[in-house]
Parts: C-alpha cells; sequence; structure tokens
C-alpha cells in the first residue's frame, strides 16, 4: 500500500488530516525562546492572539527529523511505500528534514517531493494523491500525479504589508517593492517556489477584481481547477471573493483555508489569496 505523508504547510485542517488518515508533521513557530509545534502546541486562535499581542515577529522553523523518522518507522514496518508531499525547499527546509530522516531506513522506498508551491495548491496535490493511493496506485503512480500536477499550480495573492515577508526572508523578487508609493496594492504571485511580483494595481477593489481575471482567464474548467480561496482574518473577504470564482466558472464549490501559522508568519494579517491549477496540456 502507498501511503501519504505531508506537513502543516500544505494547509489541511489537522482534523482533516486525521479523518483521511494522512500524518501530519508540524511545522515549528518560535517566539523567542519559545518553540511550539503548529497544530499540536499552539492552535491557530491561540497564534493569531499572540501574533497581535506580541512586538516581536515570531520565526519559524521547518519539522524536526526525528518527527519524521517517528513516522517512517512506524509505516515501513508493515512494508508500506512512502510518498512525502512537501512545499517548496525554497522557502522551507522541510524537505531537507524528511530526507534526512529518509536516510536512517535506506531500504525502505520513501518518495520525498518538493512540489515546488505551498498552501491551497499543495492541499489539491496532496488530496488527489491520497484519493489514488487509496484506490490502490503504486508509489510510483501517486509519485506521477503529483509530478504532473506541480508545474500546472498558480497562486496570486495581496498581502497589507511587505513588511512580513521581508524580515520573514521569504520575499524573494518582490524585495523591490519594498518603500513603493502606499496607494500601490502589488499582486504577488508564487512561481519557481519564490515569491515574486506579478503586477501593481492603484486600489485593492480592482486587485481582486484583477484576482478574478486571472482566475478566469489562466484556470482549468471544472474541477480539474481545483480552486482554492486562502486568508489571513480576513473571512467575509474570502467568502466573497470565493462566492465571485464560483460564479466566474460554474462551480458548486471553492475550497476555502485559513492560512496556517508558519504562512501567516511571512504573509501577516490580512492576507487574501487564490491558488488553482491551469489546464492539462493536450
Amino acid at each position: 500500500m502507498t501511503r501519504i505523508i505531508v506537513d502543516t504547510l500544505c494547509g489541511l485542517s489537522p482534523e482533516t488530516a486525521r479523518r483521511l488518515g494522512i500524518p501530519m508533521i508540524s511545522q515549528v513557530i518560535n517566539f523567542g525562546d519559545e518553540s511550539f509545534r503548529e497544530g499540536i502546541d499552539m492552535d491557530h486562535a491561540a497564534f493569531m492572539a499572540r501574533l497581535r499581542a506580541g512586538k516581536e515577529l515570531p520565526k519559524t522553523s521547518a519539522p524536526y527529523p526525528g518527527d519524521f523518522l517517528a513516522v517512517f518507522e512506524e509505516l515501513v514496518r508493515t512494508g508500506e511505500s512512502l510518498v512525502c508531499i512537501h512545499p517548496s525547499a525554497e522557502v522551507s527546509g522541510t524537505v531537507r528534514s524528511a530526507l534526512t530522516a529518509k536516510e536512517s531506513l535506506p531500504d525502505a522506498d520513501i518518495r520525498v517531493i518538493d512540489t515546488r508551491t505551498i498552501a491551497g495548491p499543495l492541499a489539491s496535490i496532496v488530496l488527489a494523491a491520497d484519493r489514488l493511493a487509496k484506490a490502490g496506485a503504486s508509489a510510483d503512480e501517486v509519485e506521477a500525479l503529483v509530478r504532473a500536477m506541480m508545474p500546472r499550480a498558480r497562486i496570486y495573492f495581496l498581502v497589507d504589508t511587505l513588511e512580513f515577508l521581508r524580515r520573514g526572508g521569504r520575499i524573494g523578487g518582490a524585495a523591490a517593492l519594498v518603500g513603493s508609493v502606499l496607494q500601490i496594492k502589488p499582486i504577488l504571485t508564487f512561481t519557481n517556489g519564490r515569491v515574486e511580483p506579478f503586477e501593481k494595481e492603484r486600489t485593492k477593489k480592482r486587485a481582486l477584481a484583477r484576482l478574478r481575471e486571472l482566475v478566469r482567464t489562466e484556470a482549468a474548467r471544472g474541477e480539474d481547477a481545483h480552486i482554492t480561496v486562502m486568508h489571513t482574518a480576513v473571512p467575509e473577504e474570502a467568502d466573497e471573493l470565493a462566492a465571485g470564482l464560483k460564479a466566474d466558472l460554474g462551480l458548486k464549490e471553492v475550497m476555502i483555508m485559513d492560512l496556517v501559522p508558519a504562512i501567516v508568519t511571512h504573509a501577516g494579517p490580512g492576507a487574501l489569496a487564490v491558488g488553482f491549477f491551469t489546464p492539462v496540456e493536450r
């Protein structure tokens, strides 16, 4: 049997991961000298309260290799193949931690995949891979699905301020926008594993309209689009964007996702994003 392994940067809730039987390894949040495992030692509400109350920006670190190894050892005893689906190595050391743990089990079939994406699209890849694995697919088939979906993933997003990205060291090519005129609302994208500038709009309203236009123009049609709206503490805006996208594309449902603490640390409160997949090339 093939089993999927993920980490909390995939954006799935701990409840969803438990329901599906997908082991989820926690990212680490550091407030000063205190460290918390995401979703275990600190939940989303407690994190947001502490973020708002604190003067110092928290830091994040990748899961401990030992956390991966404990899961690996438990599953490989039964002869299962493991497909580990993780965020871009450009923004997280998660892949490195998983590979370090894998070295301790050289005879096990453990595939560690850097998907080059994060959050909503990563969650969509995980869910598709899990469905295929539970249908009896081999590890080769599951890995092939993941790698076929990876280059089709797209994320466009807005942040209230670039300061969190700058201070967290995750700003990539968008660093050129720091210090721009306040009235400019940049649309950022996550491409090649990094945060990059995409366009600049004059107002948030225009930026949101442009997000919808990008999805209408670039996304696959129907359920193949795997559209996800992601946000940090702006549920009304997320609901409105999701409703607009459902109307635009004739969808019954658009997944809405609270960005997890390890991403909020870098994106900051007020972030709003949309993730989707482009059509399959024929």
